[in-house]
C-alpha cells in the first residue's frame, strides 16, 4: 500500500496530532491467523458489478463497484490461507422471516421493510445474505450467522478461534465502518492482534471507509496492503490448526 487511502481527508493537524501522540505504531501479525471476511454477500455486492447509485435501487445495503473490486482481492486471501492450512471464517447476516429480531435496524433506514419485501427494480432470485459465488467458502471453512454489527456479539466466534487454536485475525470484508469496525474493535478488546487487508475491505462511503481504516489503524488494528498480506501468508511455516474436517457427519 503507498499513500494511506485516509490521507487526503486529514488536516496538517490531524496528521501531526496522530504523529506526535505516538498513534499508528505497527502492532504486527499474530503467530497463528485466522482470515475473517465479514458480510461479502449479495446484500452488500448487488447481484452484478454496477456504480452505486443503480445498485442500491436493487440491493439498498449495496456498496456498488467498489464491493467488486474487493472481490478478487478476497478471494486471493482465502485461497492462500487455504493452501496454509490457515482457518478462513466468514459471516453473514440471519434473521427471522417477520422481521422481529432485526431490532434497532429498523429505527434508522426508511428502506427496512425491503428485507422482508425485495424492491420492484430486482430481477435476481438469489437471498442476500448469500455469500457472493466469486468467494464460496469451501468445507472446511466455517461460516457465522449474525444479527448485529460484530461478529463477535451473540455468536461462537471466540469459541471458534479458541478451538482453532488461532490467535490472530486477518479481516476483510464490508462495511469498514460498520461491521468490519465493529468486530475489530471486539477482536482488540479480547487481546487479539487485528490486521486488516486494506483493499478487501469497503464501504458505501468513501470519506467513511478511508477514515475509519485511519481510525483502527490508528488505535486497534494494523491496516496493510493486501500485496503484504498474502506475501506474509505464504511466507508462513506449517502451522497446526484444529480445522474442522470438511466431511458431512465428521467422517
Amino acid at each position: 500500500m503507498s499513500e494511506p487511502v485516509w490521507n487526503k481527508f486529514l488536516t496538517e493537524r490531524d496528521k501531526a496530532v496522530f504523529g506526535d501522540a505516538g498513534y499508528g505504531a505497527r502492532a504486527g501479525f499474530g503467530k497463528k491467523p485466522a482470515l475473517l471476511v465479514i458480510d461479502v454477500n449479495y446484500n452488500f455486492c448487488g447481484d452484478t458489478r454496477e456504480p452505486i447509485l443503480e445498485s442500491i435501487k436493487k440491493y439498498r445495503n449495496s456498496c456498488g463497484e467498489d464491493a467488486w473490486d474487493a472481490l478478487p482481492v478476497i478471494a486471493k486471501l482465502a485461497d492462500a490461507s487455504r493452501a496454509k492450512g490457515i482457518p478462513v471464517i466468514y459471516s453473514t447476516g440471519d434473521g427471522r422471516g417477520d422481521g422481529w429480531d432485526r431490532g434497532g435496524w429498523a429505527w434508522k433506514n426508511t428502506r427496512q421493510s425491503e428485507d422482508r419485501e425485495p424492491p420492484q427494480a430486482r430481477t435476481s432470485n438469489r437471498n442476500g445474505n448469500d455469500i457472493m459465488d466469486e468467494i464460496a467458502p469451501g468445507p472446511k471453512d466455517i461460516v457465522i450467522e449474525k444479527l448485529k454489527p460484530s461478529v463477535f456479539n451473540g455468536t461462537a466466534l471466540m469459541g471458534h478461534i479458541n478451538n482453532l487454536g488461532a490467535d490472530s485475525l486477518i479481516v476483510t470484508g464490508t462495511t469498514t465502518s460498520g461491521c468490519v469496525r465493529a468486530t475489530v474493535i471486539d477482536a482488540f478488546s479480547l487481546n487479539l492482534r487485528v490486521t486488516i487487508a486494506e483493499e478487501g475491505c469497503f464501504d458505501r462511503s468513501q470519506a467513511s471507509h478511508a477514515i475509519n481504516l485511519c481510525d483502527m489503524n490508528a488505535k486497534y488494528a494494523d491496516v496493510i496492503g493486501a500485496d503484504e498480506v498474502l506475501e506474509h501468508i505464504n511466507g508462513l511455516g506449517d502451522l497446526d490448526y484444529n480445522l474442522p474436517s470438511g466431511t458431512p457427519g465428521g467422517a
